[in-house]
């Protein structure tokens, strides 16, 4: 197995599970909070739009808006210039939790890096960045 593949992969599934430990309390699933990020930026997308912006597909998306609907944290509505759309708003609730959200997120952040130096934690960043810039692209070639 190539270590790099490797490792990335075991620790993302360790971060994933912390993350979603972290917003169980909260009433959340895994991956609802990425909605809520994406919504918290830019209320009324799509769910095209907002699984575009997840890399996710539009129907995990439009089964994950279900469930935030009936537990209150979205509502849908039709797009008033294309009747044909349906864009997703933050209630009061889902707006609610921003705060919360973003401070465990960063809580977390800081955990899981405190054994790295200032410029560890910017070349770990910049080199991420660049391997999510790799992996976008050959996602797009055909």
């Amino acid at each position: 197995m190539p270590e790099f593949l490797d490792l990335h992969s075991r620790t993302s599934k360790l971060l994933r599970a912390l993350v979603e430990r972290s917003v169980r309390p909260h009433g959340l699933y895994p991956g609802q909070d990425l909605v809520l990020g994406v919504l918290w930026n830019d209320d009324g997308r799509t769910p095209g739009e907002v699984a575009a912006a997840l890399n996710v597909t539009t129907p995990t998306i439009v089964k994950m808006a279900n469930r935030m609907t009936e537990t209150g944290l979205l509502t849908r509505r039709r797009d008033p210039n294309d009747n044909r759309l349906v864009r997703l708003w933050l209630t009061d609730k889902g707006r609610g939790l921003q705060e919360t959200i973003e401070d465990n997120r960063k809580s977390l952040e800081s955990r899981v890096t405190a054994d790295l130096t200032e410029s560890e934690r910017r070349c770990l960043l910049t080199a991420l960045d660049k391997i999510h810039r790799s992996a976008t692209h050959l996602l797009e070639e055909p």
